[in-house]
């Protein structure tokens, strides 16, 4: 392909469907920019939307722009483009996180295009799950998905399962004593109520689920403070099955092959069948994330916690207009 092909609405369509990706509290903290001469999409993070308090070294930003990136990728090979992508190409500039071009090896992702279907599928979903279990080919097929993008998904042992899930519900009294991180989360929650943020980010109200009926619930509650009424109130699988993303090295660049990864995994995951939901609660404490891992396991580092099963999908959630993260130059 030359670099005169990617035209104004080729790029509008890839943006679209990379800003599909998931990003803490959905703030989604990137900007792109269409180089038109060399024909190549720049992508950066944008730290006017990061999380002082939750996120202060800008990891889940990081993250949620590396799912971006893999969006715009299975876009790019859903379209028979070639994308090949380097990682922070601005020293000087650690907020330019990657470029992409689309003059690779006629194989270069090509076996992305058929994850595109489970872009505009995927969704959060904060509802109780079954207890049916997931077949082991399935659990094997998305750590292959993680293998591809360099990290490592482990299925934790009944024991660590147990440590990692009563870490989960430790950050929750972590978040309920810290009074300014319940502000950074109301702040991205709309309620429906006069003067919140725009509608086209943020987690709306009908995407909250239902209120959790005992202390068990592996959900966060970003309801906590019950504003927003007529939220039945059930009871979660007593066994949640969870699945633990992680790196060797813990670095920036590390960050965004983990949301490369995570990324990969949810889609093959809704391309199979599952719900899905994220529980990075207790990865926003450093006095908790070191110890979600499992001391025997070579993962070094876990960047997300999957929660996966059977039961009803999310809704989609709002996104900003790609006008405001798209930029031609």
């Amino acid at each position: 392909m030359s670099t005169t092909d990617l035209t104004r609405p080729l790029v509008t369509s890839l943006v679209e469907d990379a800003v599909t990706a998931p990003s803490m509290h959905n703030a989604q903290p990137w900007k792109f920019v269409h180089r038109t001469g060399p024909g190549i999409i720049e992508l950066h993070g944008d730290p006017l939307r990061g999380m002082p308090r939750g996120d202060p070294d800008h990891r889940a930003l990081h993250l949620g722009c590396g799912a971006a990136l893999f969006g715009l990728r299975v876009a790019a090979a859903y379209r028979g483009l070639r994308p090949v992508v380097q990682l922070l190409p601005s020293p000087g500039d650690p907020w330019h996180f990657a470029d992409v071009r689309f003059t690779g090896p006629d194989d270069a992702d090509s076996d992305l295009g058929g994850l595109q279907a489970a872009l505009a599928r995927r969704h959060t979903s904060r509802f109780p799950f079954t207890e049916e279990r997931i077949p082991t080919e399935v659990i094997d097929g998305l750590r292959a998905a993680a293998l591809l993008e360099h990290c490592r998904l482990v299925v934790p042992g009944e024991w660590h399962a147990v440590m990692v899930m009563g870490l989960v519900h430790a950050s929750a009294l972590y978040e309920a004593a810290d009074e300014a991180v319940r502000a950074e989360i109301a702040a991205w929650t709309h309620t429906g109520a006069a003067g919140e943020g725009p509608d086209t980010e943020g987690i709306p109200a009908y995407a909250l689920g239902p209120r959790q009926y005992d202390v068990t619930s592996p959900v966060r509650d970003f309801d906590s403070r019950r504003r927003v009424p007529g939220r039945d109130a059930v009871r979660f699988e007593k066994r949640p099955q969870i699945a633990l993303l992680g790196t060797a090295e813990d670095t920036p660049e590390e960050w965004l092959r983990a949301g490369q990864a995570m990324q990969r995994v949810l889609l093959r995951a809704t391309l199979d069948g599952l719900a899905t939901s994220l529980m990075s609660q207790p990865l926003e404490w450093p006095e908790l994330r070191s110890e979600t891992r499992d001391p025997g396991s070579t993962t070094g580092f876990v960047h997300m916690v999957f929660r996966l099963g059977y039961g009803p999908g999310g809704r989609a959630t709002p996104r900003r207009p790609v006008s405001e993260v798209l930029a031609f130059d």
